[in-house]
């Protein structure tokens, strides 16, 4: 594998390159969500990942073009929710999504998650094909799917996403999902890289041992496993120090043994510090 770097990307199955690293902004609402675009861009990141859920998508518009730097250079991710989801209702709102980002087309759109149900589901993401068909969206995909959900996908004849955006971290590692997807060209997005700093996980003598031996942080070692593990990683933080910490994660690789120590930290569902809807029905 070619060494990493900031500027790194995955080539989806869409022929779009995905940066391998994003800006999470769940939560960062108003100013503190222009505010971290505008410094997470300046510091070098290029992708940024928000969701109609996350009623920010104007705000990281507004970073997007006050950043100086050319539309077509950065990455934008954007969600449907359930309580959105439905074919009219996923067409409409992703025109509402260009509208508040302010552009004419969006890298990627998900399906935020599973939970609206096998129909519901379905329409949507049948949708997102037509809005993609139409231009309006460069590649499209889903959050939070479990193996049921996408089979789904596949028995309806429909095409694979090309990404599907998971809680993963080394205390929820998602091995079912993770390898139904990889086996079939789908990449990875790691969602709570750090674990939402949950004690008993940041602070695991495990974590900490390899952080202390590699001389990094807890966080960066955290990040930089999903990385390795070839996922594309979206740390979030609304404080430039911690921003340009989490990208910090270029210059040091871990070493093997210590992979299959952070391995061994897997806890399956039980590690989950967010959602994770994966076996909504």
């Amino acid at each position: 594998m070619a060494a990493l770097t900031l500027r790194s990307t995955i080539k989806l199955s869409s022929g779009f390159e995905l940066p391998v690293l994003g800006l999470g902004v769940y939560k960062s609402l108003g100013d503190d969500v222009v505010t971290a675009s505008l410094a997470a861009l300046k510091h070098g990141y290029r992708h940024i990942d928000s969701a109609t859920l996350y009623q920010n998508e104007h705000g990281v518009g507004e970073a997007v073009r006050a950043s100086g730097i050319p539309r077509e250079e950065i990455f934008i991710t954007s969600k449907i929710q359930t309580p959105l989801q439905g074919f009219n209702e996923t067409l409409a709102a992703v025109e509402t999504s260009l509208t508040k980002l302010g552009t004419d087309y969006i890298d990627l759109y998900l399906v935020h998650d599973p939970k609206s149900g096998r129909h519901t589901r379905l329409d949507t993401y049948k949708a997102l094909i037509k809005k993609r068909d139409e231009g309006k969206l460069r590649s499209i995909g889903v959050s939070n799917y479990g193996v049921r959900h996408l089979e789904e996908i596949v028995q309806a004849g429909l095409e694979l996403p090309t990404v599907n955006q998971l809680e993963v971290h080394p205390y929820c590692q998602q091995r079912e999902i993770v390898s139904w997807c990889t086996a079939r060209g789908i990449v990875i997005e790691a969602y709570c890289p750090v674990m939402r700093m949950q004690a008993g996980m940041i602070d695991h003598p495990t974590l900490v041992g390899v952080a202390q031996k590699l001389s990094r942080k807890p966080t960066q070692v955290a990040i930089r496993w999903g990385l390795q593990k070839g996922y594309a990683s979206l740390p979030k933080s609304t404080k430039e120090q911690r921003i340009v910490e989490n990208a910090d994660v270029f210059s040091f690789s871990i070493p093997d043994e210590d992979m299959t120590a952070l391995d061994k930290l897997d806890l399956g569902a039980k590690g989950a510090v967010a959602w994770n809807p994966v076996n909504a029905d």
